[in-house]
């Protein structure tokens, strides 16, 4: 198996991009992308009285710091368990 993957870079790694990924979703709903939810739900064949909202700015930072935590955890443990197996499969 390869060398430990250090827990506190990957878990930073996936927090950034997962933080990242919510505010551009954020921004998208901001200049509106009403039909393009819509079209790619229908590629899906999903159909749902979805209606976007107008972004309020506490909201998105919620979003964004719950999504960076979120993403700093998973990936933290991640490295964790990978480290872990490592170690057994010596």
């Amino acid at each position: 198996m390869a060398d430990k993957i250090n827990r506190n870079q990957l878990g930073l790694t996936v927090g950034i991009f997962a933080a990242l990924c919510h505010l551009v979703w954020s921004i998208a709903v901001a200049i509106g992308i009403q039909d393009f939810v819509d079209w790619i739900l229908l590629l899906h064949s999903i159909s749902l009285d979805l209606i976007l909202t107008s972004v309020v700015i506490l909201n998105v930072i919620i979003l964004v710091v719950l999504a960076f935590i979120g993403g700093y955890i998973f990936g933290w443990v991640l490295a964790a368990v990978y480290n872990w197996i490592g170690k057994k499969v010596k």
